[in-house]
């Protein structure tokens, strides 16, 4: 008697529990496992362009399909990636993860799926997995070879040349001439053969996972680059294509692009019928309409954009997959489509997690088999061909190994590298109409920063346009340039494609790369010695070999860029480099001989006599008399500054040349804050002294020397300090001055600097931001200009003479709220906080005063004013919405200088201020020395070296690299130490955070943790006031 079939019964059709009566199978043995019923076979084509098939079962959804293919090729990071294929109405869509399969390909025997990459992120270094990048690396040939990734013939054929070094290896001509003729990777390649295998020669030695990294890092600032064309109209009827990228909506013409929507701006998308809708957030600034209307080629042509746009945003945009709404008892109202899969945060967590073995797998036309690695991020690698980028491979083991340590991958740091996108903290997402409406609470750094890897650096200096911008920031890290190659001579033939566009990503230095101090390892250390004066002559070696970097960005770099261009007088040049160059000598010197003694304090020579070497007031002293002889050179600053300025103002050529310099990593501060380094050393030799003297008892061999010293450099310190004040006030005006628009006469003789800071000025239309300037005249108020170098735009100015103050929060409804009244206008501002509505309420009255003591009102300062006197060929910027600070710049907007990351767009996005008197503390409180970094959900520390100056921390590899990595703005940041619900069981650590930005770093000793603590207060806590600016003493320039 055959076995009668079971049926469903209503109670399991409604959900309730089953008895599954007794079971007859023995202990630990499991039922037979249940056919999945009639399977089909599904045709996959591959990047590399082979197909597979696979066979799933027949109401199996489209993830089922989507794992199985990544399960097949081993990848990890398959979220990047989307099945796409032509639909009955031979359109390509999506594969839809949640419905089956067989819904969506009616006739899967004559269909062919394509494995394609779906979602482009900003940094290809935020992909972790080599065989991703491989991929990648694959998309891009195949967009070249279809005509989608447009771009010169120069970028085109570094983009060539790269691939033909990961196919076939080192440059052979005989062997390119008969490759480039078996493979064609676009049409009329002909034309372009020389120039690729002219490229090629250039990558000696570069593996085929530097040949990915390098391709991406090409591709990835081309306009094209992930870019996929959907055809529409304006409602002018004008023809255009639309597009969604990471950053949000984006509007062609033909291939230019012309317009961007980033996803800050987009309150609602929403398709009806052809048309699709973009509803904007309210935004005075603007000149656009509310609502966008695009019309597209039908329903299904709309929809399916639609769909694109919503995953891109919930992928890019979103902590964690959406969460399906529950279906309405009635009926329903819009589509139900929502984002499925793993958002790129929750990637970045999963491959930061680790547990992943390293796989082998096979490229296509590479005879090299590739070890997939965790720590795929490429390190930089010091060899003679200057490798731009290396997985861990071969050479870097057999070199680790051959050094007795063993080579450790992390990947606990990765996971921190973020797009713009994912700074942000979504709330419920919902859809209405057919729309996904995605409320986000916005943060206020824009500045979202795009990590930047490690590039080689040529032994020289140089002057190309690859070598980027110095301002490496959180609110906005450029690590500026072109496309790295492995020779830097090639950056003067790469076109505005190529040029780095956007600024970084992350808020701080996220290279595994970067030597890691395992708790292993810190047992191992050597024990070096621990009394409090050790440590002080330490930090005097940490931070002279930090000025010694600075002042080789003037008599190293920026010397070799003045020579190579002739755009600075002879007299300027012999003024400058004359009285620098003594110095970088003297100081050589000085931090070799500090290094030695150093060294004998730990016992690393064979001097070992106690008591002769553990001491440093005699070296101190010792030098600190020599230097008195350099006191001329020290003069002459002052001279230097102003010439520097007044070229500046007078020559056209040399300000561009001054500005690209700017532009470039080793100059990562303002030129002209270089040309003061100088003075505030001699304020930091007598910090150091003072503290040395303070420690040592009376009778301390070392005390006498200590003592001599101090006395020495604080007579040096006395001459030159009031000269050092009017140069500081100077400097900070000819630096203002770059930041704003409208007017042309900031550095007048008598003006002073007090405060800059962010305020909201009372309106029609309500409170708005705006940023507010204050000098001892006038008080200027501002927004943020819509302009490509990000300036801010004068909207008004009020003079201080015959100015009243008063609070007005109960005549306004407004916190913190004050009410200037001008003799000719009066304005309504708003401060943030109390404490922000004391210092300035304080700042003002002190300026007012100032003011009444004067001889008159200041005089005017906007249109008015004369233009400079320089040649006309002065060009223009193009103009931009505010909010593009933080998207991805086009080829034209990178050829103009960027400036979103100097104080005063710190103090714009944190809504704070800061003032002339913490500019000077800032300048005392400077620090260099290696620490231990945390992120908040790694578990390994990361050693780098860093350097604390203006509210900044920067961070490097190590103290002999030129530019730093990255940086960390602190204003608005908070100090804190670790609580015990954080598990840091570590000493001397502590913590900063702003929002959900939090970071851990761990000191060497006690004296270190306590001056790091010291010197990054002074950023996070604004000083009370202790001195007013005294106007009997007026800067005479």
């Amino acid at each position: 008697m055959g076995e009668t079939e079971q049926r469903p019964t209503a109670g399991s059709r409604l959900g309730a529990q089953e008895n599954a009566g007794i079971s007859t199978l023995e202990h630990g043995q499991k039922p037979p496992m249940t056919t999945p019923g009639k399977l089909v076979s599904i045709k996959i084509q591959m990047l590399d362009d082979t197909q597979e098939t696979f066979d799933i079962p027949q109401r199996a959804p489209g993830k089922v399909l989507h794992d199985a293919v990544c399960n097949h090729l081993n990848l990890v990071e398959g979220d990047y990636f989307g099945l796409e294929f032509p639909d009955h109405k031979k359109m390509m869509v999506w594969l839809d993860l949640l419905k089956p399969v067989m819904k969506q390909i009616r006739r899967p025997k004559h269909v062919v799926v394509k494995f394609v990459v779906k979602f482009f992120p900003p940094d290809h270094a935020q992909l972790q997995e080599e065989l991703t990048r491989y991929l990648f690396a694959l998309q891009v040939k195949q967009d070249l070879a279809q005509g989608r990734l447009t771009c010169n013939d120069t970028s085109t054929a570094l983009l060539i040349s790269h691939i033909v070094q990961s196919e076939i290896g080192d440059f052979d001509e005989t062997i390119d001439r008969e490759h480039l003729a078996k493979n064609k990777y676009i049409p009329h390649q002909e034309a372009l053969e020389d120039k690729i295998m002219e490229f090629h020669r250039n990558h000696m030695g570069q593996t085929p996972a530097e040949s990915d990294f390098q391709l991406l890092e090409v591709a990835r600032r081309l306009e094209m680059y992930g870019i996929r064309l959907h055809p529409a109209k304006d409602r002018e009827g004008t023809k255009i294509n639309l597009a969604v990228a990471n950053t949000g909506i984006l509007v062609f013409q033909g291939h230019t692009k012309i317009n961007a929507f980033n996803w800050a701006k987009v309150r609602k998308l929403s398709f009806k019928r052809k048309r699709f809708l973009i509803k904007l957030r309210p935004d005075v600034n603007s000149s656009f309409q509310d609502t966008l209307e695009f019309l597209m080629a039908s329903r299904d042509f709309c929809k399916s954009f639609w769909k694109i746009c919503v995953e891109h945003h919930a992928f890019f945009r979103l902590f964690e997959e959406p969460k399906p709404k529950p279906k309405p008892v009635l009926f329903s109202r819009g589509s139900s489509f929502r984002f499925s899969g793993r958002t790129q945060k929750q990637v970045l967590d999963y491959v930061k997690e680790g547990g992943h073995k390293k796989v082998q797998f096979e490229r296509k036309h590479s005879k090299i088999h590739s070890i997939r690695s965790l720590t795929a991020q490429p390190s930089e690698q010091h060899t003679e061909s200057a490798r731009a980028y290396g997985d861990s491979n071969d050479a870097a083991a057999v070199q680790s190994c051959r050094q007795g340590k063993e080579l450790k991958s992390s990947t606990e740091d990765t996971g921190q590298h973020k797009s713009p996108s994912l700074k942000k903290s979504p709330k419920e997402g919902r859809k209405v109409d057919g729309a996904v409406v995605s409320t986000v609470e916005e943060e206020e750094e824009p500045a979202k920063d795009k990590m930047q890897q490690n590039r080689p650096q040529s032994q020289q200096p140089s002057t190309g346009s690859l070598t980027g911008s110095p301002h490496l920031s959180e609110l906005s890290i450029n690590s500026q340039g072109g496309p790295s190659v492995a020779n830097m001579t090639l950056s003067p033939n790469l076109s505005p494609d190529a040029k780095q566009s956007s600024p970084l990503v992350s808020p701080l230095l996220n290279d595994p790369s970067c030597i890691r101090a395992d708790d292993e390892e810190e047992v191992k250390r050597k024990r070096f010695p621990t009394e409090k004066a050790y440590f002080i002559a330490k930090e005097v070696a940490t931070t002279e070999r930090t000025y010694l970097k600075d002042l080789e960005v003037i008599t190293s770099w920026f010397q070799s860029a003045v020579s190579k261009e002739d755009c600075m007088p002879e007299t300027l040049k012999n003024l400058i480099f004359s009285n620098f160059e003594p110095l970088h000598k003297f100081h050589t010197g000085f931090l070799k001989e500090i290094e030695q003694r150093l060294a004998l304090w730990e016992g690393r020579s064979n001097a070992h006599i106690k008591g002769d070497y553990q001491r440093i007031g005699d070296v101190m002293l010792k030098n600190i008399q020599s230097m008195k002889q350099l006191t001329i050179h020290l003069r002459k600053h002052n001279e230097i500054l102003i010439e520097l300025e007044n070229g500046i103002k007078s020559s056209r050529k040399l300000e561009t040349f001054c500005r690209d310099f700017e532009l470039q990593k080793v100059c990562y501060l303002p030129l002209n804050t270089f040309l003061l380094r100088p003075l505030h050393r001699l304020m930091h030799y007598k910090q150091i002294m003072e503290r040395l003297c303070k420690h040592y008892p009376p009778s301390h061999t070392d005390f006498r020397d200590s003592r001599a010293a101090l006395a020495e450099i604080s007579e040096m310190v006395g001459q030159l300090h009031g000269n050092m004040i009017k140069m500081e006030n100077f400097q900070k005006l000819h630096e203002l001055k770059k930041d704003l628009i409208g007017m042309d006469n900031l550095v007048i003789p008598g003006r002073e600097f007090i405060r800059l800071g962010s305020l909201s000025k009372l309106s029609g239309k309500g409170l708005q931001q705006r940023m507010f300037f204050l000098f001892n005249d006038i008080l200027l108020y501002t927004s943020r200009g819509l302009t490509a170098s990000n300036q801010f735009k004068v909207h008004g100015h009020l003079p201080l003479y015959g100015m009243t103050m008063e609070e007005s929060e109960e005549e306004w409804g407004v916190p913190h709220c004050l009410t200037l009244r001008g003799q000719h206008q009066s304005i309504v501002v708003a401060a943030s906080t109390r404490a922000e509505m004391d210092k300035w309420t304080e700042d003002i009255q002190m300026a007012i005063d100032l003011a009444e003591k004067s001889s008159g009102p200041a005089p005017e300062l906007l249109a008015s004013s004369p233009p400079d006197n320089k040649s006309p060929d002065e060009t223009t910027v193009d103009q931009e919405s505010e909010d593009d600070l933080s998207a991805s710049r086009t080829s034209l907007e990178r050829q103009s200088p960027h400036r979103g990351n100097t104080t005063v767009h710190v103090c714009w996005h944190r809504n704070t201020s800061v003032s002339m008197i913490d500019f000077s503390i800032a300048v005392e409180n400077q620090l260099s020395g290696n620490l231990l970094r945390k992120f908040k959900n790694s578990n390994g520390w990361q050693k780098l070296w860093v350097v604390f100056t203006n509210f900044c921390m920067f961070f490097y590899k190590s103290h002999q690299d030129n530019h730093p990595l990255a940086s960390l703005p602190l204003l608005g940041y908070s100090l804190t130490l670790p609580t015990e619900s954080e598990n840091i069981h570590k000493d001397y650590v502590f913590k900063l955070h702003f929002k959900s930005h939090v970071y851990y770093f761990r000191a060497e000793s006690e004296y270190t943790f306590e001056r790091w603590m010291e010197v990054i207060r002074s950023a996070t806590s604004s000083a009370s006031r202790t001195r007013a600016l005294s106007h009997k003493e007026p800067h005479a320039y």
